[in-house]
């Protein structure tokens, strides 16, 4: 039996300092009228349980959105898998998705495909391909290995990708749609989604 959307709840991360642009909280950014937060919540919402945002400043603004906002339970802006962290401990489902608030184009397909691709393998862990790279926030996460973050993060180690090494993990091939990871870390990023041309 394969995982399927009511057991899934998508986790965004909003939750960086957003130091290449310029200390902005992403997140809230616009582009076509929308903050960079609401294009990422409209490509998964309905196809999840529910929604989280991971975010560390502007909590009021990220509750605009009417989804829960967890703020990481490390002090001093840890990195991603803080905010995974607190997504795993607040989530009721067996299932989290991970991605970030700074990639607007994500497409519909992005949870189905890999629930598919865990359906597959029977992994763990489930991350993105876009056929260039790896992308490891973009990913599918079974909730019951937050024991093992927690201890990974309590030794003082960060590292995404050594703590998915831990585990029974794959990827998803998404070479067919790279853009959908297309995010806006920089003002020249954002400059060239606004006006591709």
């Amino acid at each position: 039996m394969g995982v399927d959307a009511t057991q899934v709840t998508a986790l965004i991360l909003a939750g960086g300092r957003g130091r290449r642009m310029g200390g902005e909280d992403k997140g809230l950014l616009p582009l076509a009228q929308k903050p960079l937060v609401q294009h990422v919540i409209e490509a998964v919402a309905g196809r999840a349980s529910g929604v989280l945002i991971s975010a560390n400043r502007n909590l009021e603004q990220y509750r605009a959105f009417g989804w829960p906002v967890l703020a990481d339970p490390l002090e001093d802006h840890q990195g991603p898998l803080a905010g995974i962290l607190a997504g795993m401990r607040a989530a009721d489902t067996p299932w989290l998705v991970t991605l970030p608030c700074d990639a607007p184009q994500l497409g519909h397909g992005f949870i189905p495909r890999l629930l598919a691709r865990q359906q597959e393998t029977n992994a763990e862990i489930v991350t993105a391909h876009d056929g260039c790279r790896l992308q490891p926030v973009h990913a599918l996460l079974q909730t019951s290995l937050v024991r093992s973050l927690e201890g990974f993060l309590a030794a003082g180690e960060r590292k995404v990708d050594l703590w998915y090494a831990r585990h029974q993990w794959t990827t998803a091939d998404f070479s067919d749609v790279p853009h959908w990871f297309a995010n806006l870390n920089t003002p020249e990023d954002r400059a060239r989604l606004l006006h591709p041309d």
